[in-house]
């Protein structure tokens, strides 16, 4: 018997209990809907996770000042002044991993631009800083050599600035006021939507460094030149641990801390920090998938379960069959390919709830989901795993049955 008879006989034999079908096929179409829709969900968050690696630029570690003491209570991380430009540009030209570094003060202040005003985040920054950050400017241009030398009252925006104060309207060769000192604003900086912690990075000005320093945020330090973070971009294919041992290495030796003493400053790895996230959500998936993978066991469970009362039921046909000639092994395959087809069919008509799910999740709840094809062919194999894998015992049984007790069976 070839497979296409025996497929033909094993609908036939399935369209005579059709609601025994359905509700047999139940549990794998409520399976594999779930798994796809849980993998969707997984697969959303993954996704966000390497945005905001994207977003916040790759390879990048983050220098900060560290602690001080003051009455002997230890005051928090970047309470001290302790970094420098210098320490900056000493990064960039000692150590070999580094690309590039770029050093920056963060403040706040009040944005006027004609009836229209905005409190956001004011950063001073030197050129260096759109580099590391993989920020591209999509109108007008970057800060000019002379504009950060000369502390020039020039700005970049980001687009929630462009949104809130010019109605999205281009603001190139616009004036703002930014803490009362006009601003011109040369370039818009490209969308990079939410950072890791939920913030708006495009709510922000980026100002030269030194009018930062000279003009917005006060000067008690102007000489020796402190900054708030040094941002730093490691080379591509350079190991971000060897970076960092030779970054902290060299700010000791140019902070004179002596052999043993606590470091004056502290580095992020922010790499790192984004892989442990992408990690985790990697592991939820696949717990979300576990998970939903039990209701495509619990109908297999079922499938056999029905196809050892079929086999029960029609232990006559099979004598019959066996009487005229039919060899176990065409018994055998008679109802593997009904279990098969069962779960196959349940199995397309998951997809269909899967990706139902995956919308309206989307829709409803406003979860990011991403569907996968790999996905979707991973659950229908599965369900036609778990047909062979539940329906061999029924299939086999009745392979076994002898043709004249089975001729006699009542």
């Amino acid at each position: 018997m070839d497979l296409l008879a025996t497929l033909r006989i094993a609908l036939r034999a399935l369209k005579v209990n059709k609601l025994r079908s359905i509700l047999t096929m139940l549990g794998i179409i409520i399976g594999v809907g779930a798994v796809i829709t849980m993998i969707a969900v997984g697969g959303g968050a993954q996704a966000r996770v390497e945005e905001q690696i994207k977003s916040l630029g790759s390879n990048l570690m983050i220098v900060i000042p560290g602690s001080t003491t003051s009455g002997g209570v230890r005051l928090g991380g970047s309470s001290a002044q302790t970094l420098t430009e210098d320490d900056a540009w000493a990064i960039t030209r000692e150590v070999h991993e580094v690309q590039v570094s770029a050093p920056s003060n963060r403040g706040s202040g009040q944005l006027i631009a004609g009836n229209n005003n905005w409190s956001t985040v004011v950063q001073g920054v030197t050129p260096e800083f759109l580099e590391v950050r993989e920020w591209p400017i999509v109108s007008g241009r970057g800060f000019e050599p002379q504009e950060v030398s000369g502390a020039g009252k020039v700005a970049l925006v980001g687009q929630t600035i462009v949104r809130e104060l010019f109605g999205g309207a281009d603001p190139v060769d616009q004036q703002i006021r930014i803490r009362k000192v006009p601003f011109t604003v040369i370039g818009v900086l490209d969308k990079k939507g939410q950072s890791m912690m939920g913030q708006d990075q495009d709510d922000v000005v980026l100002v030269p460094l030194t009018t930062a320093r000279n003009r917005l945020f006060g000067n008690p330090q102007g000489k020796l030149r402190r900054v708030g973070v040094i941002s730093v971009k490691v080379r591509d294919g350079q190991n971000m641990k060897d970076a960092e041992g030779k970054i902290r290495d060299l700010l000791r030796q140019r902070h004179k801390l002596q052999p043993g003493a606590d470091d004056d400053f502290s580095i992020r790895n922010l790499a790192e920090i984004l892989q442990a996230q992408e990690a985790s959500s990697k592991v939820l998936t696949l717990l979300l998938a576990a998970v939903a993978s039990v209701s495509l066991l619990v109908g297999g469970i079922g499938i056999m379960n029905i196809m050892l009362v079929s086999v029960t039921e029609r232990t006559r046909e099979i004598g019959l069959r066996m009487a005229v000639g039919a060899r176990a092994g065409d018994i055998l395959k008679q109802f593997l390919v009904e279990a098969v087809t069962l779960s196959l069919i349940g199995g397309l008509l998951g997809i269909t709830l899967g990706l139902a799910g995956s919308l309206a999740i989307g829709q409803f709840a406003g979860w990011r989901t991403s569907l996968s094809p790999e996905s979707i062919v991973l659950a229908v194999g599965f369900a036609a795993a778990i047909g062979i894998f539940f329906g061999f015992y029924p299939a086999r049984k009745a392979s076994r049955l002898s043709p004249i007790e089975a001729l006699r069976y009542e």
